[in-house]
């Protein structure tokens, strides 16, 4: 049971209907009611802003989707996000991801069978997360292979979903359908 109750229709107010309206008119179409824009709703002003940034983020960023995706999957497992584990995971495979890759992370481990690519971008976000920066060797891994924007993408996308994670954990959003929890606990 999620710590904060659902928003109906009448309970909304004019600022939390423009926000959806904004949200729904762009590449999401309609607002998941068990997603974290629902929650951040209750801060309209925000969830307008920081949908914005994650629209671009997951439709524009400069890195291809595969590695997106796998981004967020970094950042789901980092944060036991489970929501967003179960949102980003069939999206991930769509886009690419290896399964193996997908199970070795969602375990808890360094995927085994990465590509070169991910190899660098798993660097990136798990140094990031671990030691809060990254050594010169993985900023060029990725700057190198993929330029600046890139980097700036790359980072702003896991802080992004870190944020999102937060979100889900601390309103303690369930699973839809019974879905049960897809992350291990990490030891």
């Amino acid at each position: 049971m999620s710590r904060f109750k659902p928003l109906t229709e009448s309970d909304l107010t004019e600022a939390q209907r423009q926000a959806v309206k904004e949200l729904e008119s762009g590449p999401r179409g309609k607002l998941n009611p068990h997603g974290p824009n629902a929650l951040l709703l209750r801060s309209p002003d925000l969830m307008a802003r920081t949908q914005q940034v994650g629209a671009y983020l997951r439709y524009a960023s400069a890195l291809p989707r595969r590695l997106n995706e796998f981004v967020i999957l970094i950042t789901a497992r980092t944060w036991g996000a489970q929501l967003e584990w179960v949102e980003h995971h069939r999206l991930a495979l769509e886009a690419g991801l290896a399964p193996a890759v997908a199970e070795d992370l969602r375990q808890g481990k360094r995927p085994r069978a990465m590509q070169d690519d991910e190899a660098a971008v798993y660097q990136f976000c798990t140094e990031l997360h671990e030691t809060h920066g990254v050594t010169d060797a993985s900023f060029a891994a990725v700057a190198e292979r993929f330029g600046d924007r890139a980097v700036i993408d790359l980072i702003a996308l896991t802080g992004y979903y870190s944020m999102l994670g937060m979100v889900l954990n601390v309103a303690q959003q369930p699973l839809p359908g019974g879905v049960a929890p897809p992350l291990p606990a990490l030891k």
